[in-house]
């Protein structure tokens, strides 16, 4: 469980986050979800230990955070992080192998080995194994990188996945896939904690939501409490309608045409 409590974090006296509590269990997908500048990859990364929170309290498992080593961290909770700039010659073998390193010390073992096959083929990019990493696009680069995140994670006993932008340049299909290998990951009893700007994407697939606004909680709860006409307008600033299809088995939001100002 990673939990949080009074969270607050500050850069030269501006609040980027205020007072954050919630509450991630494993076995649940939570979407973060908010505008431009509403504190979402500032939250990741104060959940990912990469910055320290000025404030409050993070806790993983029932221990604070801070109190954890980076090794020790790196051993229960993967991060797949909203860039990954690599422009040296490492083929995307190697750079899933990378998602092995806090298990071993010298050499990969033959089970190393093996859950980065695994791994390839479950984001279906066996077939690069080889490849010269820099070559590939934006949104295979993406694909990579998750199946470093599984490698990282793979056999974990109550993991955490962090996914900031985890479809950043992946075009339709490998949006959806990539959710619902997500969604796969809780049901093996993973939790998983995303930042997802498609709202149809959080309302389908997420079972909780965290909606911010300028740094703040503005709604926490279930998809369909969280995602609401009312919500998104006031978040958002954008007008929208929700209608449940015939053919579909959950509701799609829908933009109306003029904007709103958010205030």
């Amino acid at each position: 469980m990673i939990e949080t409590n009074k969270l607050h974090f500050c850069v030269k006296n501006k609040s980027l986050l205020q007072d954050i509590n919630f509450k991630a269990k494993t076995g649940e997908f939570w979407a973060i979800v908010g505008a431009n500048g509403a504190g979402k990859s500032t939250l990741m990364k104060v959940l990912s230990k990469e910055i320290t929170p000025t404030s409050g309290t993070v806790s993983f498992h029932g221990k604070d955070l801070r109190k954890y080593n980076l090794k020790e961290l790196a051993q229960k909770r993967a991060v797949l992080a909203q860039q990954n700039v690599i422009t040296l010659s490492f083929t995307v073998h190697e750079i899933v192998l990378m998602g092995r390193y806090p298990f071993y010390d010298s050499k990969p073992s033959q089970k190393d080995l093996t859950i980065v096959d695994r791994c390839l083929q479950k984001v279906g990019i066996a077939h690069f194994s080889d490849r010269i990493y820099p070559t590939l696009s934006g949104g295979e680069q993406q694909r990579v990188q998750l199946a470093r995140t599984l490698a990282q994670i793979w056999e974990v006993r109550e993991g955490f996945i962090l996914l900031d932008e985890p479809t950043s340049g992946m075009d339709l299909l490998h949006q959806y896939e990539t959710f619902q290998l997500a969604r796969e990951m809780t049901r093996k009893g993973y939790g998983v904690i995303a930042v997802v700007h498609d709202l149809n994407f959080a309302l389908q697939y997420a079972d909780q939501v965290l909606m911010l606004k300028k740094g703040k909680t503005f709604a926490i709860g279930t998809a369909h409490e969280v995602l609401t006409g009312e919500n998104i307008r006031e978040a958002f600033g954008v007008s929208v309608r929700i209608i449940q299809p015939d053919d579909t088995p959950f509701p799609v939001i829908i933009p109306e045409a003029s904007p709103v100002s958010v205030c």
